[in-house]
């Protein structure tokens, strides 16, 4: 059988590594010690594999998914092999993480060392009229995949003041602290709106990652999703 289908580009990546990328869009993990992923993220295994759900792990970790409806749905992967992870055909990256952390959409987390350290954080003046924004804060030392809709760019916030559509934020350098504001005035709102209604306004030393699209805003949180309302998040934890 002949097909371009079969060049080397297409076939699997071989490598040491643990967490390698198969191609832009596709992460490879080589399992040995665990790993935690988003579930529905894995696309392919080969080898002795299991997939358990990962609980918040902490009554102060399920309180915060309960009032924030940031959940996260973690699946713990584990036993020897290798799993193919990807998340609507998005741009996967690499993280290495050398003991600081990262504040991550939980829409645009895709795999993790399941040694790092997450938590839920509540982004500073996100109030009713937001929707309540929240982001997932991953820390420690090991490495995380993100992927992005569209390539994203990377703005660094040292130098001048940087503003960022709320949706099209991927995540930023743990150690800044965006604020919520509004380029709403009453005159734009009787007119119909502008359509960029709030962003995040970062300054300091640090960067945002920033994707070329807008997640559809998710009610009463911004991460990956309710799972079956209070009581299933109460079981889940």
């Amino acid at each position: 059988m002949q097909s371009h289908l079969f060049e080397q580009s297409n076939l699997e990546v071989q490598g040491q590594a643990q967490f390698a990328l198969q191609n832009s869009q596709l992460l490879r993990v080589s399992l040995g010690p665990d790993v935690l992923a988003v579930k529905g993220a894995m696309v392919a295994y080969q080898g002795n594999i299991t997939f358990n759900h990962e609980g918040a792990g902490s009554v102060g970790k399920l309180l915060k998914k309960l009032v924030t409806n940031e959940d996260v749905p973690l699946m713990r992967v584990s036993g020897q092999g290798e799993v193919f992870f990807a998340q609507d055909a998005g741009h996967v990256y690499l993280v290495e993480l050398t003991g600081d952390a990262l504040s991550i959409n939980g829409r645009n987390l895709l795999a993790f060392d399941a040694g790092l350290s997450w938590d839920i954080q509540r982004v500073q003046g996100a109030g009713m009229m937001t929707g309540g924004l929240f982001n997932t804060v991953i820390s420690g030392q090991g490495t995380l995949a993100l992927c992005a809709v569209g390539k994203p760019v990377v703005l660094d916030c040292s130098s001048q003041p940087t503003y960022v559509d709320v949706q099209a934020a991927v995540g930023w350098s743990a150690n800044l602290q965006p604020q919520i504001v509004s380029s709403m005035n009453m005159r734009s709102m009787l007119r119909g709106g502008t359509g960029e209604a709030f962003q995040y306004a970062f300054s300091g030393p640090g960067f945002v990652v920033v994707q070329p699209s807008e997640w559809t805003p998710v009610a009463g949180g911004h991460g990956g999703g309710k799972q079956g309302g209070l009581f299933g998040q109460l079981m889940d934890g």
